[in-house]
């Protein structure tokens, strides 16, 4: 656990069949859809749609390294948060951390982070435009 512990975003999502194998255990790969599901949700409270800041800023957040440490199985039909907060953000690198967490028990049940690279359209390495700096560094100072 961290100590800026209220600097997190919590999103809930019940575990689809799809998501899950024949035992019921949810697929390892779904783990990095529900860390985007979490940041996109994150991105959104702050006010900045993804969407926005492709189409009217021309910044992209490419994904360049995906951590995740499992710690327990997430079976179908479970509920589900993923805790999203900001860990860094400099000029042309964002780095978001996650737990994924059983909503009744707390359990944790797996923890990771993405590294996301700001790209301009022609995927060229950009700064990210001020707007965004100051909100990013305002959500980490919480």
């Amino acid at each position: 656990m961290t100590s800026n512990h209220h600097a997190f975003h919590e999103t809930r999502l019940r575990v689809r069949y799809a998501e899950t194998d024949q035992m019921g255990v949810a697929y390892h790969s779904n783990h990095l859809i529900w860390f985007e599901v979490g940041r996109v949700e994150l991105m959104r409270q702050m006010g900045f749609p993804y969407r926005d800041m492709e189409r009217e800023d021309g910044r992209f957040i490419a994904v360049a390294e995906v951590k995740c440490r499992y710690r327990a199985p997430v079976y179908y039909d479970e509920e589900i948060l993923i805790r999203t907060r900001l860990k860094t953000v400099r000029e042309s690198v964002v780095v978001f951390s996650y737990e994924l967490v059983r909503a009744d028990s707390r359990t944790l049940l797996a923890e990771g982070e993405t590294t996301h690279i700001v790209t301009d359209s022609k995927m060229k390495v950009a700064a990210l435009p001020e707007k965004y700096l100051t909100a990013f560094r305002a959500a980490m100072a919480k």
